[in-house]
């Protein structure tokens, strides 16, 4: 999964066109006035190259652009369910920093959790990292679809082969 940022990801379509075949991208507009513009190219280069298209923490925006569904943070998890009944086809994913929250994620009605950071992150939100065994912990006490994000590269996802984790997530400029 990418995740996209304006600031470390300016040119989100150039990553989303390198990306393989079911990969995902998390669309983060934060209020961007070319959001749909840019999203539906978005869409339109997921929709060849065979990706997943989630739109952060903007359901209308999401609506807008025709993306696969929502990506939401941990703060608006519990919105989940709400999201599922509006649009029953989409996928509706959660970010979670603990086990509690992954949880309640996925009791309110997400599909799965990006749990993070892993490592650490230059990210301006990340805390103190999970770690690649409490992660693995995380994922088999829980039992629940998830996607490590935060400090994740070429490197450190080597470290998180056999956790259990479903996926990688990673905010790069990857253009």
């Amino acid at each position: 999964m990418l995740f996209t940022d304006p600031e470390r990801t300016p040119d989100p379509e150039a990553a989303a066109d390198r990306l393989p075949r079911g990969a995902g991208v998390v669309y983060r507009a934060f209020g961007a006035p070319d959001a749909v513009a840019r999203g539906r190219r978005l869409a339109a280069i997921a929709r060849r190259r065979g990706l997943v298209l989630l739109a952060g923490a903007d359901p209308e925006l999401a609506r807008r652009i025709g993306a696969d569904g929502v990506h939401l943070p941990e703060r608006l998890a519990a919105r989940a369910g709400a999201v599922r009944r509006a649009r029953p086809g989409w996928i509706v994913t959660a970010a979670a920093h603990g086990l509690p929250a992954a949880r309640r994620a996925l009791a309110a009605g997400a599909d799965a959790v990006v749990l993070s950071p892993v490592f650490p992150s230059r990210s301006p939100s990340a805390g103190r990292p999970i770690g690649p065994l409490r992660l693995a912990a995380l994922v088999r006490g829980g039992a629940f679809p998830a996607y490590a994000l935060g400090g994740v590269s070429e490197r450190t996802a080597a470290r998180l082969l056999g956790t259990g984790v479903v996926g990688l997530a990673a905010v790069a400029a990857l253009a």
